[in-house]
C-alpha cells in the first residue's frame, strides 16, 4: 500500500542541501517506507502533535504519518535532528 509523500519548504532544502549520494539513499529508504513501511521508524516522546522518525544511518527523517500519506517535516544529521 502506497501513500503520497508531501514536503515542508524547509525539509526540500534540507535534502537540497546534503550530499547527491545522501539525498539518494534517503529517498529510496523513505520510498521503502512508504511503499511497504520498511525501515527503522519510531514515535517520538513527549511531542504534540505525534512524529515518527525514520533513521538512515547518520541522518533522521521526521515526519507526520496521516494514514493515506505522510508529511516530511525534516531531514537532518543525528546530532542536529532532536534539536
Amino acid at each position: 500500500m502506497s501513500k503520497r509523500v508531501g514536503w515542508t519548504a524547509s525539509a526540500k532544502d534540507e535534502l537540497r542541501a546534503l550530499p547527491q549520494i545522501i539525498a539518494i539513499r534517503i529517498l529510496r529508504a523513505l520510498g521503502d517506507y512508504v511503499s511497504r513501511g520498511e525501515g527503522d521508524v519510531k514515535s517520538l516522546q513527549n511531542i504534540h502533535p505525534p512524529q515518527l522518525r525514520l533513521r538512515i544511518g547518520d541522518y533522521r527523517v521526521r515526519f507526520h504519518d496521516r494514514g493515506d500519506s505522510i508529511e516530511v517535516l525534516a531531514v537532518r544529521h543525528r546530532r542536529e535532528a532532536y534539536r
